[in-house]
């Protein structure tokens, strides 16, 4: 069963709350005075307060949101602050992932809206070639229609009747007259639609091509700057691994990151506890048939050993091509959507409760802090961010803020 939205609890909420059955009181005093019981009016005023409530609610969620959003940047900046040369190449690092994700979904973008226009181009050189054809058949059926009238001499009705004697025959030929001048007057209105509908499609065509010409330059440039803030994190991705000097050195840098995760956890839900996903009972029904977040294999295994055996992996690594799609396991609501050190573009979903899903290493994030999303939206793609080598999904379930095995909750591969 799908989590409700938390717009649709709180006015199930509201609708029950004694705080608002007070606010009622007065007026259900009131409307007891009347001598008939307008039952719609009553609707009425229950329901446009009750929406009025709502609209509060929501912006004031809004409002926190871009509060939480502030505080998350800030609780960041403390994290990551430079204290080494290896943290100013880190910050180095999340400049250049976080400006390709922002120019691949650009990117992603403009490919979308060429295919788009490149569609509508085709169809408009497509229509104009059908009614270039059209016009050259309606010009033959017009120059017989010429003729056809010439043979008759242009003569009038009045002519054709005086000169006949049968009267069948006259009816006859006066039909046929008819006939022929208005169909000789449609053939001609339908060859000016068909010249006038040319006339038009010139211009439209002329103007979708100097369009799409613009955004392929566009796209290039786009390209162009991915291709540099590649190069650029490749020479910052070598400099770091150079840094690394033992696994020891390797164990503190991922304690480090794991750290900064559970900071970020716990201040997150914290600031959020007001607007979370409601509680339920649903998501634990769930196991065993939730979706997978991506296509691929699976090269890292929940508490499978990390740094010689120092510590575990506490998700599982899914390895996948670049851009692949990354869709959430089930419904719940966006409340981590940004770049963290070690994760890369990482995007975090709650599903109410108690558990959570995290997804790291991203290419592109599609979602935002505060948004709902549904199991099989997309809300993000594969990539390497965060110092990776290969394209890869790392994806952890929590449950009360502990990772749990993630496997166990996934239909069968």
């Amino acid at each position: 069963m799908r989590l409700r939205s938390k717009t649709t609890v709180s006015r199930q909420i509201k609708a029950h709350h004694p705080i608002n059955c007070v606010k009622l009181a007065p007026m259900k005093t009131l409307l007891s005075f009347l001598p008939f019981k307008p039952l719609g009016f009553v609707y009425m005023l229950f329901f446009t307060g009750l929406a009025t409530g709502v609209y509060a609610d929501e912006n004031a969620d809004r409002q926190k949101l871009e509060q939480v959003k502030r505080s998350i940047a800030a609780l960041k900046a403390e994290l990551e602050a430079t204290k080494s040369n290896r943290d100013q190449m880190l910050k180095t690092l999340e400049a250049s992932e976080s400006a390709i994700g922002s120019l691949s979904k650009k990117a992603d973008a403009l490919k979308a809206e060429l295919q788009e226009q490149q569609k509508s181009l085709d169809e408009l050189r497509d229509e104009r070639t059908q009614l270039l054809r059209k016009k050259a058949s309606q010009q033959a059926h017009v120059g017989q229609h010429i003729n056809a009238a010439y043979r008759l001499g242009q003569q009038s009705s009045l002519r054709l009747l005086l000169n006949q004697q049968d009267p069948a025959t006259v009816a006859r030929n006066l039909k046929y007259y008819d006939y022929m001048i208005n169909a000789r007057a449609n053939q001609i209105q339908d060859f000016n639609n068909t010249i006038e509908r040319i006339n038009l499609l010139e211009p439209e065509i002329a103007f979708k091509t100097t369009k799409l010409a613009q955004h392929h330059r566009q796209l290039e440039t786009q390209q162009a700057h991915l291709v540099s803030a590649q190069k650029k994190r490749q020479s910052t991705l070598n400099r770091l691994n150079a840094s690394i000097h033992s696994s020891d050195s390797e164990l503190k840098h991922m304690l480090a990151d794991r750290s900064r995760l559970e900071e970020i956890l716990s201040q997150v839900t914290a600031w959020l506890d007001d607007i979370k996903v409601p509680a339920t009972g649903q998501f634990s029904s769930l196991k065993g048939t939730l979706p997978w977040p991506t296509d691929g294999q699976v090269v890292k295994h929940f508490g499978a050993s990390r740094v010689t055996n120092k510590i575990a992996w506490q998700g599982m690594l899914i390895r996948s091509h670049e851009g692949a799609p990354v869709a959430a396991i089930s419904h719940g609501r966006i409340i981590f959507s940004d770049y963290l050190r070690g994760h890369g573009l990482l995007i975090i979903v709650d599903h109410g409760d108690g558990y959570m899903s995290l997804y790291a290493h991203n290419h592109a994030l599609f979602k935002e802090l505060g948004e709902w999303v549904d199991a099989g939206d997309v809300i993000a793609s594969v990539g390497n961010s965060g110092g990776q080598q290969q394209s890869a999904l790392y994806f952890e379930l929590r449950y009360r803020g502990q990772p749990t095995n993630p496997k166990k909750w996934f239909r069968p591969a």
